[in-house]
């Protein structure tokens, strides 16, 4: 990072962050206080977790609103992060019409809010926007191949469209805009029911259960650790206002399913069983980001190695399912 982003980040700022209680939000959170900002948190908890942010509550520059995005707020910030949004397939089809009026007039209401307040906003968008992409790895210019009818499309064209909105406010409106397309993203705070790839292969090895891969275990993805995902929504947000994006913010390192499901196994030293299961409609056969744009606009890239990563997510989920257990047991 220049200096000149260093410099703008040691200016305390009020910063929103939508879905701040999930996942990646949560992490988000944390990153900013830790540099000294004040944060609101919003979210409506149906993803997110009080849990994920109990290390926040308490800290006088932390502050969590209960709030659904698909209707209006009204706060005064410095910048907003906009990553409200169910992001695993099975959350997001549990109900695809919020999860597209999440994604849609969730974008129109903080791009409103924007507006309004005259600053930047960082939409998180996806790599489901390339669907099954027909080109590898995925530059920025792709178009993508999206089935737009099919069972992931409230979330697939849901981010499209707020990609679209997010350029005609900036075309029309001048709000300074920053759109980034997040790749398989793993780490602590993951929900362990999520149904992605890393959580479930984790839990399944944790419980001596069968991995299950769809498929032949030979469609590959692509892994990046929170940590350094983090990093990069925060690049993104500290670069000059040209920068619009839309930038991939993923690890080009590729791995199969199989591969994954392997060294889960060794790390976790279990003796589970792989279990192949027919692959789901509109699964994409290939992810992974062309980072070019990362590293040359953002001086940035995924530097937390898979092993290292996946060792620090397994030791979080170790906390999770043992509690889970001890709950079902009503051990102390």
């Amino acid at each position: 990072m220049t200096q000149q982003h260093r410099t703008r980040y040691a200016i305390q700022k009020r910063v929103l962050v939508t879905g701040g209680a999930g996942f990646i939000g949560s992490h988000l959170c944390a990153r900013l206080l830790e540099q000294g900002h004040s944060v609101l948190c919003v979210d409506n908890f149906f993803t997110g977790t009080r849990a994920n942010i109990a290390d926040l509550i308490g800290n006088p520059n932390f502050e969590l609103m209960r709030h659904d995005i698909t209707f209006p707020l009204y706060v005064e910030v410095d910048e907003i992060y906009n990553l409200a949004c169910p992001a695993s397939p099975v959350h997001y089809q549990f109900d695809p019409v919020q999860t597209t009026k999440t994604s849609v007039i969730g974008a129109v209401n903080m791009l409103g809010l924007a507006k309004r307040l005259r600053v930047p906003i960082l939409q998180a968008s996806t790599s489901e926007v390339y669907g099954d992409p027909a080109i590898h790895p995925q530059v920025e210019e792709y178009w993508g191949n999206v089935n737009p009818i099919g069972p992931r499309s409230c979330y697939d064209e849901g981010k499209r469209c707020a990609e679209t909105l997010f350029f005609d406010y900036h075309r029309q409106h001048n709000i300074p805009i920053k759109v980034i397309r997040i790749f398989n993203t793993y780490g602590p705070h993951m929900h362990p029911n999520d149904g992605r790839v890393v959580s479930n292969f984790i839990v399944q090895a944790l419980r001596g259960e069968d991995i299950t891969i769809y498929g032949d275990g030979q469609q590959t993805r692509s892994f990046c650790f929170v940590d350094d995902l983090v990093a990069g929504l925060m690049a993104m947000m500290a670069t000059p206002a040209e920068v619009t994006g839309p930038i991939n913010l993923g690890n080009p390192g590729e791995f199969t399913m199989l591969e994954l499901a392997q060294i889960v196994l060794e790390l976790t030293g279990s003796s589970s069983k792989i279990d192949f299961r027919p692959l789901p409609q509109d699964d994409p056969k290939q992810r992974k980001p062309n980072a070019t744009k990362a590293r040359e606009l953002l001086d940035w890239e995924a530097r937390i190695p898979l092993r290292n990563g996946l060792a620090k997510t397994i030791d979080y989920f170790r906390e999770v399912v043992g509690e889970s257990a001890r709950s079902l047991t009503g051990a102390d």
